[in-house]
């Protein structure tokens, strides 16, 4: 039996589809410069601190930056919230974010090596982080032409990840749903001589663990993974916000030397960590990067044994 959107899920996650929904129309109506600060504002001043990221947020930075003063922490979960709604309504506009990356200045020695492996048919996987505008570095590339694919992660209310996953396969394919399925067909994709995009900065229980910004992070390995087996360029890149709030620097970094999962995982990780350390207010302090707390039962349970 085919499932209707009214047999998805309950009430409660219609009703806030519906509200989320009508914020993105609202949004998407206003001119472009107040349209992102109206998002940030939304964010900074009513979803992070109502749903508990700004107090998440400040957990995290207590934990990685146990010396940095207060108002400190606050002004970079403020700052990250902000971020978040501009990312969040630029993500909405694929068109508009697209003619707006035709024009943008590209940084790093990898955009080079990318016009010579599109030429020759060589596969690259592009690494990044929830850091700046992520979908900023793929859209420019396909401004000039070139397919990128990736994977998404869906979303838990089925109504908001019907108008969400159409929304991600829009701005290029092919796109994956992520999952064992999904990083299948990402590898299939990647082995075929294509470009794909995948994050590495989430918590993996099942993850090398090594450290991210001075504490240890279980980490997938999968990009590097990938990278070995195909014989795909590995390339870092970044889509940093400038100041003004509204244009980026984008960035291709030199592609990561070939050598072990692991130590091809960790210079993807430091070249995370580099950018976060330039400009921490641009990366998502929400995520549960570290859960130290799990990771010492994982370890005592293994010494139990």
């Amino acid at each position: 039996m085919v499932q209707t959107p009214k047999m998805l899920g309950s009430m409660a996650q219609l009703a806030t589809d519906l509200l989320v929904r009508g914020f993105i129309i609202f949004a998407l109506a206003m001119p472009l410069g107040v349209r992102l600060w109206f998002m940030g504002m939304i964010m900074r001043r009513l979803v992070f601190p109502l749903v508990g990221y700004k107090s998440r947020a400040i957990a995290n930075l207590d934990y990685i930056f146990p010396d940095l003063n207060i108002l400190k922490k606050n002004k970079i979960a403020d700052a990250v919230a902000d971020n978040a709604g501009r990312t969040f309504i630029e993500n909405y506009d694929v068109l508009g974010l697209k003619a707006r990356m035709r024009d943008t200045e590209i940084y790093g020695e990898g955009f080079e090596v990318i016009k010579k492996a599109q030429a020759s048919g060589q596969p690259i996987i592009f690494v990044t982080g929830h850091f700046g505008n992520f979908e900023v570095p793929r859209a420019a590339l396909v401004a000039q032409g070139f397919e990128v694919g990736g994977l998404y992660r869906p979303m838990s209310n089925p109504y908001f990840n019907l108008h969400y996953s159409k929304n991600m396969h829009s701005l290029c394919g092919p796109v994956f749903e992520q999952g064992r399925r999904g990083t299948m067909g990402l590898f299939r994709h990647i082995k075929n001589g294509g470009m794909g995009v995948l994050l590495f900065d989430i918590y993996d229980s099942n993850g090398a663990v090594m450290d991210f910004l001075g504490k240890p992070a279980p980490t997938m390995t999968s990009a590097a993974d990938i990278a070995l087996k195909t014989g795909a360029f590995l390339i870092p890149f970044f889509g940093r916000r400038k100041s003004d709030g509204q244009n980026f620097e984008v960035i291709f970094e030199d592609p990561i030397p070939h050598s072990d999962s692991f130590n091809m995982t960790k210079d993807m990780s430091e070249r995370l960590e580099a950018q976060v350390k330039m400009h921490p207010e641009q990366w998502f302090w929400v995520h549960r990067r570290w859960k130290p707390r799990r990771q010492q039962a994982r370890a005592e349970a293994k010494t139990s044994l």
